[in-house]
């Protein structure tokens, strides 16, 4: 079935609900670990440094990009409606909305979903594992379509073409759930030993007391 333009009420409220609820999205995931080995994930971080944790999910895109500061009104609007893409390997969908943000100039953060445990999460974050995932602060778009992807970009005030420096790069993908490795706990230090007694030695012979009576 063919998709009906957005009208502009429609996307007027869209940017309403977006500005709204733009920090909602901004949230991470964690792996907690117990002593018994059991896996539990939350989105509360762990209550230990004992514990692994695995992070994240829908930070914004400006607070982990590389080589350029963005123009102050694009800042503004990363910092209102961040953008996430979410992606999966041999993906042609996921390759060509990853063409259109680049290609317009949109700071976005990327996660990939490649392990079973990236797909649990996106489960749990969206209810659905289907690729790409484009959202726009909480604004959650199944799917690719050039015209979908373009008209909630512009309601969320993105410029239409590139207003990023030369020198802007995106940061680099990274799983939705990271590993991070946790030290085992530091042993605590052996007390030292107390040195052994010396074997007896009998005393040395006395020529006034050739028996060794002692009394």
């Amino acid at each position: 079935m063919k998709k009906k333009p957005l009208t502009t009420a429609f996307l007027l409220g869209s940017a309403a609900l977006l500005c709204s609820f733009g920090v909602a999205q901004a949230q991470a995931v964690y792996r907690i670990v117990g002593p018994d080995g059991k896996v539990t994930f939350s989105d509360k971080p762990p209550v230990s440094a004992q514990q692994g944790k695995v992070a994240t999910t829908g930070v914004g895109a400006a607070a982990a990009s590389s080589g350029g500061t963005l123009p102050f009104e694009l800042r503004q609007i990363a910092a209102k409606f961040p953008v996430v893409l979410y992606t999966g390997a041999q993906c042609a969908p996921c390759d060509t909305g990853r063409s259109l943000l680049t290609s317009r100039g949109v700071p976005f953060g990327e996660r990939t979903i490649s392990t079973n445990e990236d797909r649990a999460s996106l489960q749990r974050l969206t209810g659905d594992t289907s690729l790409p995932l484009l959202t726009i602060g909480a604004q959650r778009i199944k799917g690719f379509s050039d015209t979908e992807w373009t008209q909630y970009l512009d309601a969320a005030g993105y410029p239409k073409t590139s207003a990023l420096p030369a020198a802007y790069r995106n940061a680099s993908p990274t799983p939705l759930v990271a590993v991070q490795a946790v030290a085992p706990a530091a042993k605590p230090a052996d007390k030292p030993s107390a040195p052994a007694e010396p074997a007896y030695q009998p005393p040395p012979p006395n020529p006034s007391n050739p028996a060794g009576i002692t009394f």
